[in-house]
């Protein structure tokens, strides 16, 4: 969750340097009503037999995290569609079936930049880190180097708002980095990352914020975790830099606010952190992981094919790391897949159909084992 993406950033320049990639025999499906064939104005890849109905929610600017409500009636997201007024990321509620995205959503979060926003239960309330308190205005984003980064902002900090966009409640008030926040599926739990043990760790809360725990120790991001639907598992992506020049390398970005996300696994754990195991051993960035509804495999976005860094595609790996399979297939970026409650339906953020724009637009079909 989080994974920092810093959209505009990161999906941006993939899509600047792979707008004009193409694969032979990776003809794409054409765009609804358009006849358009071109590869970035796809909505559907004829390989993606896993999506169908396939629709388009979101046009303009970089829309991703979109996670769903309890009831599958409603997916939260972050957006930095400057139409609606925004500078960077932040929170916005939507209805799945009706709603208009091309007219104006209520903005939920307030100042500063937002991030990892999920719904609490009963769906009248959602959680998200913001750095409000600190930035009344969005923070500076690291310049971009030679070297990838992702700024890990000490000034998030984790809270309640209502559908209103009133904040009820500050969950965290810890020295450093607290954010990338998600509920068990029984609702007594939150899973998040914080730097309150001078490393990005997991821990873990009562949903009052009460009974705070760590639950990971190993050096390295730990983040992006989610809950399986029963709730007795919990799957995230990791970094684990050896000792010596990378490890070092490691810390000194982390005494920076700044983390390299460039090689990265996924991990499945026990709830309570226990019996910890790696999935994959792909190289290369996997990340964005989320379980499929039977509890039995993951979902996440790789580049781990790519040659240059990208594409980001979406994978389906079963738990014991066997049974790897392509799920999406576009030219430049796919990434934070979630499945409905009921298993029926996945969403996703894609650079597909953005008219070789820089858009990064949430899209949602329905699932076909």
């Amino acid at each position: 969750m989080n994974y920092q993406l810093s959209l505009t950033a990161l999906a941006a320049s993939l899509v600047l340097l792979a707008c004009n990639s193409s694969s032979e025999g990776d003809e794409p499906y054409a765009d609804h009503g358009t006849g358009a064939t071109n590869k970035s104005n796809a909505v559907h890849y004829e390989q993606e037999s896993h999506l169908s109905n396939v629709r388009q929610l979101t046009y303009g600017g970089n829309n991703a995290e979109a996670y769903w409500s309890f009831d599958d009636t409603k997916l939260v997201f972050q957006s930095d569609n400057s139409n609606w007024g925004n500078e960077c990321d932040h929170i916005y509620v939507m209805q799945v079936e009706g709603e208009k995205d091309s007219t104006s959503l209520r903005r939920l979060s307030s100042g500063g930049r937002t991030t990892c926003s999920f719904f609490m239960p009963g769906d009248s309330t959602i959680l998200y880190g913001s750095t409000h308190l600190v930035h009344d205005v969005c923070p500076p984003v690291p310049p971009r180097d030679s070297v990838y980064v992702w700024p890990i902002y000490k000034a998030y900090d984790i809270f309640v708002s209502d559908l209103e966009g009133n904040i009820i409640q500050q969950l965290t008030d810890e020295p450093g980095y607290d954010a990338e926040a998600v509920v068990s599926p029984d609702g007594s739990t939150i899973l998040y990352t914080s730097t309150s043990s001078g490393d990005l760790e997991l821990w873990m809360m009562d949903i009052d914020g009460a009974n705070k725990r760590q639950i990971t120790f190993g050096l390295g991001y730990d983040g992006g975790a989610f809950f399986s639907p029963d709730g007795s598992k919990i799957v995230w992506r990791a970094s684990r830099p050896a000792q010596g020049e990378n490890a070092d390398k490691y810390k000194a970005l982390l005494l920076d606010g700044l983390v390299q996300p460039t090689n990265m696994e996924l991990y499945v754990a026990n709830a309570d952190g226990s019996d910890q195991r790696q999935i994959t051993n792909l190289g290369g960035a996997n990340w964005a992981p989320y379980f499929h509804p039977s509890g039995e495999k993951l979902v996440f976005s790789s580049n781990y094919a790519s040659k240059e860094g990208f594409p980001f595609n979406i994978y389906m790996i079963n738990l014991d790391g066997t049974g790897l399979e392509q799920i999406t297939f576009d030219g430049m970026f796919d990434s934070f897949p979630m499945f409905s409650r009921d298993g029926k339906k996945l969403v996703w953020s894609s650079n597909r159909n953005n008219g070789r724009t820089r858009d990064t637009n949430v899209f949602v079909a329905d699932w076909n084992d």
